[in-house]
């Protein structure tokens, strides 16, 4: 199963970014999204792009319900 996950941008070179939560960090590519997306922001990855951006309150109540229902945690 592939899920989207928010995460928090780490690094930026071009349209790449590095994205990181609970110690897992992962590449995705801004190629898709329209917003402008800078260092610290919370993103939305899913299958290796940004798909959204999205508020850091929004982001961590849905990371605390995933890490609620998922048994390993989150693992993007």
């Amino acid at each position: 199963m592939c899920l989207a996950v928010p995460m928090r941008v780490i690094s930026i070179e071009g349209n790449d970014i590095v994205a990181e939560i609970d110690g897992v960090k992962r590449e995705a590519s801004l190629m898709i999204i329209d917003e402008d997306i800078q260092l610290g922001d919370f993103v939305v990855v899913h299958a290796g792009f940004v798909i959204s951006k999205l508020d850091e309150k929004e982001a961590q109540i849905t990371l605390q319900l995933m890490r609620d229902m998922l048994p390993d945690g989150v693992q993007a």
